[in-house]
């Protein structure tokens, strides 16, 4: 078994962990040590830091999922200023192999290599991931990310996409006004705008405005805190919309990718769990017209393994290097 250092680098936190190899599976990952991005001007800061944290050696292979576009001679995050310059890797980190994948690309290859136990069902057939076939795979936090999974049977491919910018669609004469609303605010309205840990306050304050009723909150985490508690009737309401747009979005990706069966990732969807089987998530889902019986037989599950980035990352660098 070889030990390797990996990286999951998102817009709010950097998370590193210890990875253990045998061949081309990952046997274990370390206790990870978080980090938050704004506190560190550079991936390399933050990199030294997780070797002050942990007060061993750095290993000199590494694994990284990045929050950003993949290719290029400078790989910038989506929403975070930090940049990374693979072929100074080995001059300014001291890493002699590496494989860089962007973050919802690893969920993939963690979606590939976890058994049953990593999910919880949400709708749909309750049956395991097909080992043929597409999976989407999308989940809200910072943004909204989102991938395919294609399993070929032993073997597996997994697509990264920037699905997630793409264009809202509304299906009722309230998205509409919504819609309106956020246009006010955005050249261009993408699903990420409403999908994502900032998408329930652009949510919130779109529908204080219909309502003609203030915003009586203006940070997130109070926003998200009384709408899953429901102490303010609008946060509630915007709540029951988020959950409205995460079902026709899961549903319209699974579609355009050919999927057989959806996973929610990231943080975010974990906080939302109980709450999902109680809205309007399933009906949004199989919402397609003459595609209904088709999307009514497809499993929806959330992946419940706590660092499914840092895994993920990890089984790329086993499938890319073993």
């Amino acid at each position: 078994m070889r030990t390797i250092a990996t990286a999951d680098v998102g817009g709010t936190h950097a998370r590193y962990a210890l990875a253990g190899l045998d061949g081309d599976r990952v046997v274990s990952l370390s206790e990870p040590v978080t980090l938050k991005t704004n506190e560190h001007a550079s991936f390399q800061l933050a990199w030294e830091e997780f070797g002050r944290r942990i007060d061993q050696p750095l290993p000199k292979e590494m694994a990284i999922a990045f929050a950003g576009p993949i290719g290029g001679e400078v790989l910038k995050l989506t929403n975070n200023p930090w940049v990374i310059r693979p072929a100074l890797m080995q001059e300014k980190l001291g890493v002699d192999r590496f494989t860089i994948v962007n973050d919802f690309g690893a969920i993939g290859h963690a979606v590939a290599a976890l058994d049953g136990s990593a999910y919880r069902h949400l709708c749909g057939p309750d049956r395991p991931l097909p080992d043929h076939g597409s999976v989407t795979i999308l989940g809200p936090g910072t943004g909204l990310g989102v991938a395919s999974l294609l399993k070929l049977g032993r073997g597996y491919e997994v697509i990264s996409t920037e699905g997630g910018h793409i264009d809202w669609a509304p299906l009722d004469s309230l998205e509409d006004r919504i819609l309106g609303e956020l246009r006010r605010s955005f050249r261009r309205v993408s699903i990420e705008r409403l999908i994502s840990g900032r998408g329930l306050m652009n949510i919130y304050e779109a529908l204080a405005t219909i309502e003609k009723r203030p915003t009586a909150i203006h940070d997130e985490k109070e926003l998200w805190a009384a709408a899953m508690n429901g102490s303010d009737s609008l946060a509630a309401a915007a709540l029951d919309r988020f959950f409205l747009t995460l079902g026709a979005i899961s549903g319209d990706l699974a579609l355009a990718q050919g999927a057989s069966a959806v996973v929610i990732a990231g943080g975010l969807g974990l906080r939302l769990v109980d709450h999902i089987g109680r809205s309007g998530f399933r009906d949004r889902f199989i919402a397609k017209g003459r595609f209904e019986r088709l999307m009514d037989d497809m499993p929806v599950k959330l992946i419940t393994y706590p660092q499914p980035g840092l895994f993920g990352a990890a089984a790329a660098f086993a499938k890319e290097h073993a």
